[in-house]
């Protein structure tokens, strides 16, 4: 039995011959003060890519971007907590991921994501470097729900693994008593942007649905996403800074979900043969071809079903397991890896809730508000820049990192942009748009 071939790679996209289009005309803040600048958020204003949080994806965070930009008009305190390492470091001590060659069970070598190194920089996340060099003014912690923002301890590392946040306790101005908001406002920023509930969803869809829903849209704060959003916006709007919100992308759209086909099983006329002898008893048929995957259903009599079209397997699956060990075949999919149509239902409506509730909360507070929805929808069918075109596929597209799920450095700033034209239009500003040339994709070895 086969897998169906995914074609990760093409042509090397080169931007350098490309011009910025800025427009001759002068430049001024506007209606705002950006002079201490605060980015409120999570892996994307962090800057986490490729699968790690870095320095390499820290520099080129949307937020740190913003930041040079509105330095080119007046000076701006903008203090990022840039890692030393040059491996990065994910919560499962792995470091960031590059594209280089690997060897798969059928001994066939391709050019594939794998990792920089052994490990991550797993001491980066051990010493709290506040005191040192702190405070920060990119508060972008990964792994962050909204429900946390103002949650007292939240980087206390005596709660135990998984009820506190090493991301932030790396940075936090008190490990056991402050929080990502405290410190936040502690710095008394002039002007914020916030950028939330992604990871919310995110975490559902990484465990394949197998986890807790994302939270209600309606609650107090750190019950419910309406009140815990007001909470971070009211709060900053309340020492008087003026900002930006921006929605929620529709995470079902990423390379991460949506790169394997669901019929990306292939059988020649001896696999037809077996599968059908094993499963025609329970109603499963298959043919020569192009066939979708068994999976795992609890649901189902004998617990087993095949995908449908629209259902979504990630990019966790051991793809081993599919090419030399009957995965998604004999075996059936572990739920663990696909969303299935009730679930991807569950994504979809949680994320017209949020970004419903984040267009009032702009609107009510009078912030400028920026759809990162509808700039994400743009890659699905494609945009040109500058006269290179880009898109959301794996690898290819020159958008995503190399985990499927979070910007390389030329995504990273043309979401800033979209931030400084939402800005400039909401508070009559002239700020530069940052030049995309200068910012690199995915590396090819």
């Amino acid at each position: 039995m086969q897998l169906k071939p995914i074609i990760l790679l093409a042509c090397i996209y080169s931007l350098s011959a490309c011009q910025p289009e800025i427009a001759a005309e002068e430049l001024s803040l506007g209606e705002i003060d950006p002079t201490t600048y605060v980015a409120i958020g999570t892996e994307g204003t962090a800057g986490y890519a490729d699968d790690a949080l870095s320095s390499t994806g820290q520099v080129n965070s949307f937020a740190q971007i913003l930041a040079d930009q509105f330095s080119q008009i007046t000076t701006i305190n903008f203090s990022s907590p840039i890692l030393l390492g040059t491996a990065g470091i994910n919560l499962d001590g792995a470091s960031k991921l590059i594209l280089g060659y690997k060897t798969d069970c059928k001994n066939e070598t391709s050019l594939s994501p794998v990792r920089l190194a052994p490990q991550g920089d797993i001491s980066e996340l051990s010493t709290n470097i506040f005191g040192a060099i702190g405070p920060f003014n990119n508060m972008g912690i990964p792994n962050t729900r909204i429900l946390d923002m103002n949650l007292s301890g939240y980087g206390n590392s005596a709660n135990g693994a998984g009820n506190y946040n090493p991301y932030y306790s790396r940075i936090a101005s008190d490990e056991a008593n402050s929080s990502i908001l405290q410190d936040a406002i502690g710095q008394n920023p002039t002007f914020y942007s916030v950028q939330l509930g992604d990871h919310d969803l995110l975490s559902y869809a990484l465990s394949g649905g197998t986890s807790t829903i994302p939270p209600p849209a309606n609650g107090a704060a750190g019950v419910g996403f309406d009140g815990s959003l007001n909470e971070v916006v009211q709060s900053l709007n309340g020492i008087g800074a003026k900002g930006i919100i921006g929605n929620i992308p529709d995470i079902t759209q990423f390379p991460y979900f949506t790169t394997i086909p669901y019929n990306g099983l292939t059988l020649n006329a001896e696999d037809v043969v077996t599968l059908n002898s094993v499963f025609n008893p329970l109603g499963l048929t298959f043919q020569e071809g192009d066939n979708p995957f068994t999976v795992e259903d609890a649901s189902e009599p004998f617990g087993v079903r095949k995908l449908e079209a629209g259902e979504l397997i990630l990019l966790s699956i051991p793809l081993d397991s599919v090419k030399c060990n009957g995965m998604g075949s004999i075996v059936p999919i572990p739920d663990k890896y696909v969303l299935s149509h009730n679930e991807i239902t569950i994504l979809k409506s949680k994320l017209t809730e949020y970004n419903s509730i984040i267009l009032s909360t702009s609107q009510s507070n009078n912030i400028a508000h920026v759809d990162v929805n509808s700039f994400y929808n743009s890659l699905n069918s494609g945009i040109v820049y500058n006269g290179v075109s880009m898109d959301a596929n794996f690898v290819t597209g020159g958008f995503f990192s190399l985990d499927g799920r979070n910007l390389n450095p030329i995504g990273q700033a043309l979401l800033a942009n979209k931030y400084i034209e939402s800005i400039n239009d909401k508070y009559n500003s002239r700020i530069p748009f940052a030049d995309v040339t200068k910012f690199s994709g995915v590396i090819f070895p």
